[in-house]
Protein backbone atom coordinates (compact mmCIF):
# COMPACT_ATOMS: atom_id res chain seq x y z
CA UNK A 1 0.00 0.00 0.00
CA UNK A 2 2.51 2.29 0.76
CA UNK A 3 4.37 1.47 -2.94
CA UNK A 4 1.20 3.06 -4.21
CA UNK A 5 0.82 6.03 -2.40
CA UNK A 6 4.61 6.44 -3.55
CA UNK A 7 4.45 6.09 -7.29
CA UNK A 8 1.38 8.63 -6.95
CA UNK A 9 3.68 10.76 -5.05
CA UNK A 10 6.41 10.30 -8.01
CA UNK A 11 3.79 10.98 -10.50
CA UNK A 12 2.87 14.14 -8.80
CA UNK A 13 6.55 14.85 -9.40
CA UNK A 14 6.96 14.12 -12.61
CA UNK A 15 3.62 16.17 -13.67
CA UNK A 16 5.25 19.62 -11.96
CA UNK A 17 8.07 19.23 -14.35
CA UNK A 18 5.79 17.96 -17.58
CA UNK A 19 3.44 21.13 -16.42
CA UNK A 20 6.36 24.00 -16.51
CA UNK A 21 6.88 22.38 -20.11
CA UNK A 22 3.62 22.41 -21.28
CA UNK A 23 3.30 26.08 -19.62
CA UNK A 24 5.80 27.21 -22.15
CA UNK A 25 5.20 25.57 -25.04
CA UNK A 26 1.35 27.15 -25.09
CA UNK A 27 3.03 30.64 -23.89
CA UNK A 28 0.47 31.30 -21.46
CA UNK A 29 0.95 34.25 -18.82
CA UNK A 30 2.00 32.68 -15.53
CA UNK A 31 0.09 35.29 -13.61
CA UNK A 32 -3.08 33.53 -15.34
CA UNK A 33 -2.50 29.83 -14.20
CA UNK A 34 -4.82 28.47 -11.35
CA UNK A 35 -1.96 27.58 -9.69
CA UNK A 36 -3.47 27.75 -6.15
CA UNK A 37 -3.59 26.82 -2.51
CA UNK A 38 -7.46 25.19 -1.32
CA UNK A 39 -9.01 24.87 1.43
CA UNK A 40 -11.85 22.39 1.95
CA UNK A 41 -14.63 22.55 4.95
CA UNK A 42 -17.08 19.60 4.58
CA UNK A 43 -20.31 17.50 6.36
CA UNK A 44 -19.06 13.84 6.31
CA UNK A 45 -21.93 11.47 5.66
CA UNK A 46 -22.04 7.48 6.46
CA UNK A 47 -23.37 5.94 3.14
CA UNK A 48 -24.10 1.94 2.55
CA UNK A 49 -24.24 1.34 6.37
CA UNK A 50 -26.21 -1.42 8.37
CA UNK A 51 -29.38 -0.06 9.46
CA UNK A 52 -28.23 -0.34 13.22
CA UNK A 53 -25.39 2.04 12.55
CA UNK A 54 -26.26 5.66 12.25
CA UNK A 55 -24.66 9.31 12.90
CA UNK A 56 -25.62 11.03 16.00
CA UNK A 57 -23.89 14.51 16.13
CA UNK A 58 -21.84 16.54 13.47
CA UNK A 59 -19.34 14.83 11.48
CA UNK A 60 -17.13 17.25 9.63
CA UNK A 61 -13.85 17.79 7.63
CA UNK A 62 -11.08 20.11 6.92
CA UNK A 63 -8.65 19.56 3.72
CA UNK A 64 -5.79 21.95 2.69
CA UNK A 65 -3.27 22.04 0.14
CA UNK A 66 -1.42 23.15 -3.17
CA UNK A 67 -2.91 22.09 -6.71
CA UNK A 68 -0.93 22.63 -9.93
CA UNK A 69 -2.91 23.69 -13.15
CA UNK A 70 -1.97 22.37 -16.71
CA UNK A 71 -3.96 24.64 -19.45
CA UNK A 72 -4.50 22.29 -22.74
CA UNK A 73 -5.21 25.15 -24.42
CA UNK A 74 -4.33 29.00 -25.30
CA UNK A 75 -6.89 30.35 -24.04
CA UNK A 76 -6.33 28.83 -20.58
CA UNK A 77 -10.34 27.22 -20.28
CA UNK A 78 -9.48 23.80 -20.33
CA UNK A 79 -6.96 22.03 -18.59
CA UNK A 80 -5.96 19.52 -16.28
CA UNK A 81 -4.18 20.07 -12.30
CA UNK A 82 -2.53 17.66 -9.52
CA UNK A 83 -2.10 18.35 -6.25
CA UNK A 84 -0.69 17.68 -2.60
CA UNK A 85 -2.35 17.99 0.69
CA UNK A 86 -3.87 17.23 3.96
CA UNK A 87 -7.11 16.39 5.18
CA UNK A 88 -8.60 15.50 8.69
CA UNK A 89 -12.33 13.89 8.79
CA UNK A 90 -13.95 12.96 11.65
CA UNK A 91 -16.83 10.79 12.03
CA UNK A 92 -19.37 11.14 15.66
CA UNK A 93 -21.97 7.60 15.08
CA UNK A 94 -22.75 4.97 17.15
CA UNK A 95 -19.87 2.20 16.22
CA UNK A 96 -18.16 1.31 19.02
CA UNK A 97 -14.30 -0.53 18.61
CA UNK A 98 -13.12 -2.36 21.72
CA UNK A 99 -10.57 -4.71 22.63
CA UNK A 100 -10.52 -8.06 23.73
CA UNK A 101 -7.28 -10.43 23.70
CA UNK A 102 -5.22 -7.47 21.16
CA UNK A 103 -8.20 -7.71 19.13
CA UNK A 104 -10.33 -5.17 18.04
CA UNK A 105 -14.16 -6.09 18.03
CA UNK A 106 -17.03 -3.53 16.76
CA UNK A 107 -20.41 -3.58 18.02
CA UNK A 108 -23.27 -0.95 18.12
CA UNK A 109 -23.14 1.58 21.23
CA UNK A 110 -26.00 2.48 23.24
CA UNK A 111 -26.01 5.26 26.18
CA UNK A 112 -22.75 6.52 25.66
CA UNK A 113 -21.25 9.74 26.02
CA UNK A 114 -18.38 10.14 23.51
CA UNK A 115 -18.19 8.21 20.28
CA UNK A 116 -16.01 9.43 17.45
CA UNK A 117 -13.33 8.36 15.24
CA UNK A 118 -11.08 10.80 13.64
CA UNK A 119 -8.94 10.13 10.62
CA UNK A 120 -6.01 12.09 9.42
CA UNK A 121 -4.25 11.62 5.41
CA UNK A 122 -2.48 12.88 2.98
CA UNK A 123 -4.07 13.94 -0.16
CA UNK A 124 -3.20 13.48 -4.18
CA UNK A 125 -6.17 14.99 -5.94
CA UNK A 126 -6.00 15.08 -9.89
CA UNK A 127 -8.64 17.28 -11.57
CA UNK A 128 -9.86 17.80 -15.02
CA UNK A 129 -11.11 21.76 -15.42
CA UNK A 130 -12.98 23.86 -17.51
CA UNK A 131 -13.57 27.68 -16.85
CA UNK A 132 -14.96 30.82 -18.72
CA UNK A 133 -11.93 33.13 -17.87
CA UNK A 134 -9.56 34.90 -19.75
CA UNK A 135 -6.56 36.80 -19.59
CA UNK A 136 -7.68 39.93 -17.97
CA UNK A 137 -10.49 37.88 -15.73
CA UNK A 138 -10.46 36.33 -12.66
CA UNK A 139 -13.30 36.08 -11.13
CA UNK A 140 -15.45 33.51 -13.39
CA UNK A 141 -17.10 29.98 -13.19
CA UNK A 142 -15.63 27.10 -12.93
CA UNK A 143 -16.90 23.55 -12.95
CA UNK A 144 -13.96 21.06 -11.69
CA UNK A 145 -14.06 17.43 -11.59
CA UNK A 146 -11.50 14.62 -11.04
CA UNK A 147 -10.35 11.57 -8.02
CA UNK A 148 -8.42 11.85 -5.30
CA UNK A 149 -6.22 9.41 -3.75
CA UNK A 150 -5.47 9.36 0.35
CA UNK A 151 -3.21 7.59 2.64
CA UNK A 152 -4.98 7.39 5.79
CA UNK A 153 -1.38 8.33 8.20
CA UNK A 154 -3.45 8.69 11.32
CA UNK A 155 -6.67 6.95 12.84
CA UNK A 156 -7.99 7.70 16.63
CA UNK A 157 -11.06 6.27 18.37
CA UNK A 158 -12.78 7.19 21.13
CA UNK A 159 -15.38 5.86 23.38
CA UNK A 160 -17.08 6.72 26.68
CA UNK A 161 -19.75 6.21 28.87
CA UNK A 162 -20.70 6.00 32.61
CA UNK A 163 -18.54 2.46 33.07
CA UNK A 164 -15.50 2.94 30.77
CA UNK A 165 -13.36 5.06 28.54
CA UNK A 166 -12.07 3.28 25.44
CA UNK A 167 -8.89 4.92 23.40
CA UNK A 168 -7.23 3.23 20.48
CA UNK A 169 -5.03 4.82 17.57
CA UNK A 170 -4.08 3.51 14.37
CA UNK A 171 -6.56 1.10 13.87
CA UNK A 172 -5.67 -1.82 12.10
CA UNK A 173 -8.76 -2.34 9.97
CA UNK A 174 -8.46 0.72 8.68
CA UNK A 175 -8.31 0.92 5.20
CA UNK A 176 -4.95 2.88 4.33
CA UNK A 177 -5.81 3.81 0.59
CA UNK A 178 -8.56 5.48 0.07
CA UNK A 179 -9.82 6.27 -3.38
CA UNK A 180 -12.74 9.03 -4.35
CA UNK A 181 -14.37 10.91 -7.14
CA UNK A 182 -14.35 14.71 -6.40
CA UNK A 183 -16.67 17.65 -7.59
CA UNK A 184 -16.33 21.35 -7.52
CA UNK A 185 -18.36 24.35 -8.88
CA UNK A 186 -18.85 27.67 -8.27
CA UNK A 187 -17.92 31.60 -8.81
CA UNK A 188 -14.37 33.06 -7.87
CA UNK A 189 -13.52 32.32 -4.29
CA UNK A 190 -16.74 30.06 -3.70
CA UNK A 191 -17.16 26.53 -4.95
CA UNK A 192 -19.61 24.31 -3.98
CA UNK A 193 -17.10 20.93 -3.38
CA UNK A 194 -18.45 16.93 -2.91
CA UNK A 195 -16.24 14.08 -2.63
CA UNK A 196 -17.69 10.33 -2.90
CA UNK A 197 -15.72 7.89 -1.60
CA UNK A 198 -15.11 4.64 -3.87
CA UNK A 199 -14.24 1.99 -1.52
CA UNK A 200 -14.92 0.84 2.04
CA UNK A 201 -13.19 2.74 5.73
CA UNK A 202 -12.73 -0.33 7.10
CA UNK A 203 -11.37 -3.44 5.61
CA UNK A 204 -12.57 -7.28 6.85
CA UNK A 205 -14.48 -5.93 9.70
CA UNK A 206 -17.46 -7.96 10.40
CA UNK A 207 -20.52 -6.41 12.63
CA UNK A 208 -23.13 -8.61 13.78
CA UNK A 209 -22.17 -11.26 11.19
CA UNK A 210 -22.48 -8.52 7.88
CA UNK A 211 -19.43 -7.80 6.77
CA UNK A 212 -19.09 -3.59 7.24
CA UNK A 213 -18.65 -2.21 3.78
CA UNK A 214 -19.74 1.64 4.52
CA UNK A 215 -18.06 4.18 2.45
CA UNK A 216 -18.73 8.56 3.09
CA UNK A 217 -20.14 11.26 1.17
CA UNK A 218 -18.45 14.77 1.51
CA UNK A 219 -20.57 17.75 1.15
CA UNK A 220 -19.42 21.54 1.60
CA UNK A 221 -17.30 24.49 0.25
CA UNK A 222 -14.12 24.75 -1.42
CA UNK A 223 -12.32 28.17 -1.74
CA UNK A 224 -9.52 28.81 -3.86
CA UNK A 225 -6.71 31.07 -2.37
CA UNK A 226 -4.35 33.43 -4.45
Amino acid sequence: MKNIFAIFCLIFSISMLQAQIDNDSINIDASYLEDQIYLTLTYNSIIDRPKELSQNGFSGGIATGFIKDIPLNSKGTFGLALGLGYQYNAYIQNLKISKESDANVFAIAEDYKTNWLRLQAIDVPFEIRWRNSTLNKYKFWRVYTGIKASYIFSSKYKFSDINETILIKNISEIRKIQFGIIFSAGYSTWNLYVYYGLNPIFENVDLNAEQLDFKDIRIGLKFYIM
